[in-house]
């Protein structure tokens, strides 16, 4: 039996108003200062909504008027910035050997970014998850102490998420099976904000596509040091048929390579991996146990190679061949604009980057000109950049906050 019962026409109107108010809020962002006749303009809404709307906007603490320019015809305009001040998404990122929390309120200003030391990678799910809890209220606490409202929070995770926020394998953490989301919100006795968890990688790419140099870029790869990528292609997330789409880390580079801890050999993660890394150019780092922090390695790293260190500029040569080889298969696959560098990957980008480029000269199909490869900007903070800009999405599509 097929239904026909309609939603009522309150419900349309509804709808079209939650509509326009995004549309409102899009342009603002991307345009201001801009005044309502600019608005009304460029997003084709009369000007009578565009002046309702932006009312309802302002009295929200979503926009602001910020004067009057006479730079035009006619009377002065009063012009319209984003303001946003009030309210906060929350991103956190869980690495094999830190977590991040990064607070942006809807402007898309940075509250806070805090990194602490952790080694999830040995700690196990539920001492992760308690750690990620501590940091997460601390976030909170420093937040709402300054009068702002947290409208949702946001976790990154290395390795594929579920539709229910569940972690079904991230082998840099040891995890199956994790019902991260599930948890998070009862180790934080639900909030009252909304919890949410995906990967890593799709994340990042969401960050560079807000904040990053190549923002608004329609074709965009940002490859994580896990190695995972985040895929926006014509202008959409990537997300695959079950959201898992983008894990690349076990794609086969070398045949008779390193053992991966997937069980096969030559993967990307067991040849440009952070831990790969640090045991190929510096095997002394292994001597007192698995390594628990990677940053004062990479610094280390870092420094033998500006110092000309011959078997460390050597080893990143040979991990820029392999990365490169990967990223010619993605961008075979994808035609992608540019592909960005992040994690690990893109601290030691000045000595991967001349070898990447040189593999895609070499053995790309695609014709010329040949895609940008870069280093990612956002720092280790991407994932959790991305995951604060995620959890202001119910607002940047319209839905005023709650009172």
């Amino acid at each position: 039996m097929i239904s026909i019962d309609r939603p009522s026409r309150t419900a349309d109107l509804g709808d079209v108003r939650v509509a326009n108010r995004a549309a409102v809020l899009r342009h603002v962002r991307l345009h201001a200062p801009c005044s309502r006749a600019d608005v009304a303009a460029r997003t084709g809404l009369n000007k009578a909504t565009v002046s309702s709307l932006v009312g309802e906007l302002i009295e929200h603490g979503l926009l602001r008027e910020t004067g009057l320019t006479e730079n035009r015809v006619g009377r002065p305009a009063t012009m319209l910035v984003l303001d946003g001040s009030r309210y906060v998404g929350l991103g956190l990122r869980i690495g094999a050997d830190e977590l991040v929390v990064v607070a942006v309120d809807v402007a898309g200003e940075r509250v806070l970014t805090w990194r602490r030391a952790f080694a999830a990678a040995t700690a196990g799910p539920d001492e992760t998850v308690a750690a990620l809890a501590a940091l997460a209220r601390r976030a909170i606490n420093r937040v709402t102490g300054t009068g702002r409202t947290v409208l949702g929070l946001t976790v990154g995770v290395p390795g594929p998420v579920d539709a229910d926020g569940v972690v079904p394998a991230a082998p840099v953490l040891g995890w199956r099976g994790v019902p991260l989301a599930a948890a998070l919100r009862r180790a934080l006795r639900d909030p009252g904000f909304p919890i949410g968890v995906d990967t890593d990688a799709n994340l990042a790419v969401s960050a560079e596509l807000r904040h990053g140099p190549y923002a608004g870029t329609a074709d965009l790869v940002h490859l994580t040091g896990g190695p995972t990528a985040g895929v926006v292609s014509g202008g959409r997330l990537l997300r695959g048929g079950r959201g898992f789409a983008g894990e690349i880390g076990h794609l086969p580079v070398l045949p008779d390579g390193p053992a991966c801890g997937c069980g096969r050999r030559g993967c990307l993660a067991a040849l440009v991996g952070v831990d790969a890394v640090v045991r190929r150019l510096l095997p002394d780092a292994l001597q007192d146990g698995p390594v628990t922090d990677h940053l004062p390695e990479i610094e280390r790293i870092q420094a033998l190679a500006r110092a000309g260190n011959d078997p460390v500029r050597t080893g990143l040569t040979e991990v820029g061949r392999q990365l490169g080889r990967a990223v010619c298969v993605l961008v075979d696959l994808l035609d992608p604009e540019v592909v960005v560098l992040g994690g690990h990957l893109a601290a030691l980008a000045p000595w991967l980057l001349p070898a990447v480029r040189a593999e895609l000269a070499d053995r790309t199909l695609a014709p010329p000109p040949v895609v940008r490869v870069e280093a990612s900007t956002l720092g280790s903070e991407a994932s959790a950049l991305g995951g604060a800009t995620a959890a202001l999405a119910t607002v940047e599509a319209g839905h005023l906050p709650a009172a």
